[in-house]
C-alpha cells in the first residue's frame, strides 16, 4: 500500500465498517431493553388491573353484605338509621366545637 489515496480508501472503508457494527449492536441493545421495558410495563398494568378488580369485588360483596343484613331486620330498621344519623351529628357538631377551640387557641 504504497499509494496514499488507496490506503485512506480502506481506512475510511473499515471506519465504516466499525461504526456500522457498533451502531448495530447498540440499536439492537437499545430495542431489547425497549422490548424488555413494554413487557414489564404491561406485567405491571395487568398486575394493577387485577388488584384493582379483587379490591373493588371485596368491597362490593362487604357492602352487598352490609346491605342485606340491614335489609333483613324488621320496622324497628328505620329507628336504627335515625339513631346512626343523630349520632352522626352529635359526633360532627362535637368534632366542629374542637377545631373551633384548636383554632381559637392557635390565633
Amino acid at each position: 500500500m504504497s499509494n496514499p489515496l488507496v490506503q485512506a480508501f480502506f481506512v475510511g472503508r473499515a471506519v465504516a465498517e466499525v461504526i456500522n457494527e457498533r451502531v448495530e449492536v447498540a440499536l439492537t441493545d437499545a430495542l431489547s431493553e425497549l422490548g424488555k421495558f413494554d413487557a414489564e410495563a404491561k406485567e405491571q398494568l395487568r398486575q394493577f388491573t387485577e388488584e384493582v378488580i379483587a379490591r373493588a369485588n371485596r368491597a362490593a360483596e362487604s357492602s352487598a353484605t352490609g346491605t342485606t343484613t340491614g335489609n333483613s331486620s324488621s320496622s324497628g330498621g328505620s329507628v336504627d338509621i335515625q339513631t346512626e344519623i343523630d349520632e352522626l351529628r352529635a359526633e360532627i357538631a362535637l368534632l366542629r366545637s374542637e377545631l373551633q377551640k384548636y383554632r381559637n387557641t392557635a390565633k
